[in-house]
């Protein structure tokens, strides 16, 4: 029995080939999609694409795997009805390559429907040509469907999105199948971005590091991923990856993603964020949901459709985009955060640097949810694409941490308190460049119960100081510990060694 629960051929053999078949086009060119999809393009002043989709966040309600869910009868069935439409409507189809690296390299096939070519032009232009390779992942994505379900089977690399026109959901549909077959192979898949920095270190030595950040979508990990750091030759930092990558054994970092980005655009501004708004005003971005007027004028503060405005901008593009997507070495790991009684930085421990794994603690982005956006929240691993047990992904992480002796910082891109005090990009960049220094000055906290800076180059730590934000600060912490110890609770598999390191 496959795991439709049919007798027939194998899942993805039931799928057209694209080669023969009649109703695919199959691997046009990036100008032929975008032609394809001109129905739909509002021109920017800039010269780019821009699309509005009815869809304009995933629908992580609405989506089930085979490993984690248990299948009816009716979602079977609507796998079933998404192979047998790719016979019955005309159809883009695009092969792209996933990965670089030799362990964890996949080939990806997308089939769309042409009348919603855009997803597939917006799709191309963040991974690779395959070349003729076979491929390993595959999803249908079928807007026009009269019920909105995303299905995974992930053993098969099959997805299913239906009723859903959101370009993130194919995105997302390949990259969860990724991590998946990371975590397999004995690594483990990582929602976050990755970096190298070369920087001079406190003896005047020249230094490389290799940092990645863990967060949720739209919570600064782009921002932080793809900054220069404002180093200066010989000096310097380049982004590898920005969305997921894969931790593997022997401690390199697998990227996925080789020619695009896709990154959220409101309030995107010239100012802090010079190199993506260049990008994203440049020609060969595609802008999805951004507000622009009927003339092209673009307006990156208007959430006209949404807050969760989007650019698939090119790494080309990028100053600071290394023409590598892999890191060789994880030394520093920074688990980002929004929560108002996190210091600008803490560096952790082993078991708590898995407690903030497992705690994953942000507050919804319209990304995410959009009518919970604010909210405080806990995603394991920040990553709302595990497959499988979480509290297994906490023990993975500690294992793995403890093996390649990694350095793992909490880094709040937010306030303290009650906004009293905002922790702007240049104090985070700030603290980023330090660390890979090995600058920062470290203290033990009793009140805090954390090791925090008693001095970084270049801030003046002490404004930061917590407890002098919080009214009844001890009260909060209090409760704050006991809401993190009653929330690890529900991990039956999570280890009591990690249990016990709340902060």
């Amino acid at each position: 029995m496959s795991e439709t629960g049919t007798e027939s051929r194998p899942l993805v053999r039931q799928l057209p080939d694209p080669a023969a078949a009649s109703n695919v086009r199959y691997n046009p060119s990036l100008e032929e999609l975008r032609e394809l999809a001109k129905p739909d393009e509002t021109t920017t002043e800039f010269g780019s694409p821009s699309y509005v989709s009815e869809f304009r966040s995933r629908s992580s309600d609405r989506t089930k795997n085979a490993v984690d869910d248990e299948f009816t009868d009716h979602d079977r069935q609507l796998i079933d009805e998404a192979v047998d439409l790719t016979t019955d409507v005309e159809l883009v189809c695009v092969d792209r390559l996933m990965g670089r690296h030799p362990d964890a390299s996949f080939c990806c096939r997308l089939f769309v429907p042409v009348e919603h070519a855009r997803i597939a032009y917006a799709w191309a232009n963040l991974f690779e040509p395959a070349d003729g390779e076979d491929p390993d992942l595959f999803t249908v994505q079928l807007p026009d469907y009269d019920e909105t379900a995303i299905r995974v089977l992930p053993d098969t690399g099959f997805t299913a999105v239906l009723g859903s026109d959101y370009t993130g959901e194919a995105k997302k549909s390949f990259l969860r199948l990724f991590m998946y077959r990371i975590k397999q192979q004995g690594g483990l898949g990582l929602h976050a971005g990755s970096k190298r920095v070369r920087v001079r270190n406190d003896e005047g030595d020249l230094q490389t590091v290799g940092q990645v950040f863990m967060g949720l979508s739209a919570t600064g990990k782009s921002t932080l991923t793809s900054h220069g750091c404002w180093l200066e030759d010989p000096e310097d930092a380049s982004m590898l990856q920005d969305d997921v990558c894969g931790l593997l054994s022997d401690g390199s970092v697998a990227g996925s993603e080789g020619q695009g980005l896709f990154i959220k655009t409101i309030g995107l501004g010239e100012d802090e964020q010079p190199e993506l708004y260049e990008a994203a005003t440049d020609e060969s971005a595609i802008l999805e949901n951004v507000a622009v007027d009927d003339d092209g004028t673009v307006h990156f503060d208007e959430d006209r459709y949404t807050s969760n405005s989007r650019a698939i901008i090119q790494r080309d593009e990028l100053e600071s985009a290394d023409e590598e997507i892999d890191l060789g070495r994880m030394d520093q790991v920074f688990f980002i955060t929004r929560n108002p009684l996190m210091p600008p930085v803490a560096k952790l421990n082993e078991e708590q640097a898995a407690v903030a794994f497992m705690l994953g603690e942000s507050i919804e982005t319209s990304a995410g949810d959009p009518s919970r956006a604010g909210e405080s929240i806990r995603v394991v691993g920040t990553n709302p694409f595990i497959i499988g047990p979480e509290g297994e992904e906490g023990n993975i992480f500690h294992e793995l941490i403890d093996i390649l002796d990694v350095d793992c910082y909490v880094i709040n891109t937010g306030y303290l308190g009650q906004k009293s005090q905002d922790i702007g990009v240049t104090e985070s960049v700030t603290i980023l460049t330090e660390a890979a220094r090995g600058t920062i000055e470290w203290t033990d906290d009793e009140e805090m119960g954390l090791t925090i800076p008693e001095h970084v180059p270049g801030i003046d730590i002490e404004e930061f100081y917590v407890p002098d934000h919080v009214e009844d600060y001890d009260e909060a912490l209090s409760d704050l510990r006991a809401e993190r110890r009653e929330y690890l609770e529900q991990f039956e598999t999570l280890r009591d060694e990690i249990k016990d390191a709340v902060y």
